[in-house]
C-alpha cells in the first residue's frame, strides 16, 4: 500500500470518528439542554431512582404532556405503554419522558406509578414551563417525538398522539420518510377497499341480524350505501344518539321504497361493548345488523378508519369506498335528508342551510342561557362543535355566547325576550 493510499485511509477515518462524534454531540446537547437545569442532570425512572440525561443518547425520545385527572390523558397512556413496551421488548431504541401537568405531587405519584418509563420531577416547574412554550404545547396529551441525530425542528414530530392512534407501532422510527411510507400504504389499502375485505375474516363471511343470532351475508350488502356504527352501551353519547339513528334509518328505508332503482341503505353495528350481555342488551335497541361481540375485525376497522372516539358513524358508497367520516355529524345537521352523504349532496345542504340563515335572527336570547347568543358561519368564527343544548355535534351556522363560548344549534334555540331574561 501506498503512502497515499495511507494517508486517504487515516483520513477517512479520522473523519468517521469526527462525524460520529458530532452526531452523538447532536444527541447529548440537544437532550441536555430540553432536559437538564441547573440543579438537575437526572430523571426520574419508574421506581423512583436517578438516570442521567446522558443516557437518552443515541434514542428516539417521547416527550409526553399528561395529566392524571383528564380522561384522555389516561386513555392514551395505556395506548403508549402498549406502544413503548411492544417497542422496547424488540430492541428498538425508544424512550418516554413523562411531563406532568398534575395538580399535586400525590397525583404525579400515583399516575408515574403507572408509566414505565423516565418522568421530570415535579418540583421542576421551570423545565416544564420551558418545554410547553419550546413547543407550543396548547392541550393534553401530547407527545412531542425528538430524533436523536437531528436537532433541527422540521425533524421534531408534534403530533405523536395522532401517529400512534393512526399507525401504531408501525410508526417507528417516527421519521418523516417512515410516515410517508405508511401513508402511501394507507392510500393504496384504501383505494383497494371493498366491503367484503372490510367485513370478512377467516371463515367468518356473515352478520347478525335480528334476531341474534341471525347470519346474513356481508355479499347481501354490496351495492348499498352502508354505515359503520362504532358505539356501546357503556357510552352515554352513543346510547343518546342511538335513537335518533333509529329514527332516521326508518325514515331513509321509507323514502328509498318508492324508487324503482337500486337504492338501498344498511347499517352495521361495530360494537366496543366490554361483555356479551352489554352488546346483546344494547343491539336488541337497534333494527340493522351488527358485527359478532368480539370479532377481531372491530380492531381492524377502527384502526383501518382512525376511530378516536365514539359514537362515530362511517359512511360507505354503493362501491364499499368511503364516502365520510362524519356520518353523526350529518345525521345531527340535515337528518334523513343527507342521504345519500355524498360532498355533491352535502354541498347542496350547506346551500339551503347558507340561504335559510339570511332569514335568521342576527342574535338572540336562548330560554338555555343568560346571554345574548350571536348567529355565527364558519368564516365568522363557527365550525365544528357540539350544542350545549343537545349535546350533538354541529357544524356550519350556530348561535354562539362571545363572553363564554355556549353554542347551540339554529334549530335548538328556543328564543326569549330580553325582558325575560332580566327578570331571572
Amino acid at each position: 500500500m501506498s503512502l497515499e493510499e495511507d494517508y486517504r485511509n487515516l483520513k477517512q477515518s479520522a473523519e468517521a470518528k469526527i462525524n460520529g462524534e458530532a452526531e452523538n454531540n447532536i444527541s447529548r446537547n440537544r437532550f441536555s439542554s430540553l432536559l437538564v437545569s441547573k440543579d438537575r442532570n437526572f430523571l426520574l425512572s419508574p421506581d423512583g431512582t436517578k438516570v442521567e440525561v446522558s443516557e437518552l443518547e443515541g434514542k428516539v425520545v417521547g416527550l409526553y404532556f399528561s395529566a392524571n385527572w383528564y380522561p384522555p390523558c389516561r386513555n392514551f397512556t395505556q395506548i403508549l405503554i402498549d406502544a413503548y413496551e411492544h417497542l422496547n421488548s424488540n430492541g428498538c431504541n425508544f424512550e418516554v419522558v413523562f411531563v406532568s401537568s398534575d395538580e399535586d405531587l400525590n397525583a404525579f405519584n400515583n399516575y408515574r406509578a403507572l408509566m414505565p418509563w423516565l418522568s421530570i420531577p415535579f418540583s421542576d416547574l421551570e423545565t416544564k414551563k420551558a418545554l410547553d412554550r419550546k413547543f407550543n404545547v396548547e392541550g393534553i396529551p401530547c407527545l412531542i417525538i425528538l430524533q436523536p441525530k437531528d436537532n433541527k425542528d422540521e425533524a421534531t414530530l408534534q403530533d405523536g398522539v395522532e401517529i400512534l392512534y393512526r399507525f401504531g407501532v408501525q410508526a417507528f422510527p417516527f421519521t418523516k420518510q417512515r410516515l410517508q411510507e405508511l401513508e402511501l400504504q394507507e392510500r393504496e389499502k384504501h383505494e383497494c377497499q371493498t366491503l367484503t375485505n372490510l367485513l370478512t375474516i377467516n371463515d367468518r363471511d356473515y352478520l347478525f341480524g335480528h334476531p341474534a343470532p341471525k347470519q346474513v351475508p356481508v355479499d347481501s350488502l354490496v351495492g348499498k350505501t352502508v354505515g359503520l356504527f362504532f358505539s356501546a352501551q357503556w357510552c352515554r353519547p352513543g346510547v343518546k344518539f342511538t335513537p335518533k339513528l333509529v329514527s332516521i334509518y326508518h325514515k331513509i328505508k321509507q323514502m328509498l321504497t318508492p324508487n324503482a332503482n337500486d337504492e338501498d341503505f344498511e347499517i352495521v353495528f361495530v360494537s366496543s361493548d366490554c361483555d356479551q350481555p352489554g352488546f346483546d342488551s344494547y343491539f336488541n335497541t337497534m333494527p340493522w345488523l351488527a358485527l359478532p361481540f368480539g370479532d377481531p375485525t372491530v380492531k381492524s376497522l377502527t384502526k383501518h378508519f382512525d376511530v378516536q372516539g365514539i359514537p362515530c358513524l362511517i359512511i360507505l358508497g354503493p362501491d364499499g369506498k368511503t364516502i365520510t367520516k362524519h356520518g353523526r355529524s350529518l345525521i345531527n345537521l340535515y337528518q334523513e335528508n343527507a342521504y345519500p352523504f355524498t360532498e355533491a349532496k352535502v354541498d347542496l345542504l350547506e346551500k339551503q342551510m347558507d340561504e335559510e340563515a339570511k332569514n335568521l335572527p342576527r342574535s338572540e336570547y336562548h330560554a338555555g342561557h343568560k346571554h345574548e347568543l350571536t348567529l355565527v358561519c364558519q368564516e365568522t368564527g363557527g365550525g365544528p362543535f357540539i350544542c350545549c343544548d343537545c349535546d350533538e355535534q354541529g357544524s356550519g351556522w350556530a348561535y354562539q355566547c362571545l363572553d363564554c363560548g355556549y353554542e347551540v344549534h339554529p334549530k335548538c334555540i328556543r328564543a326569549v325576550d330580553f325582558g325575560s331574561m332580566l327578570e331571572k
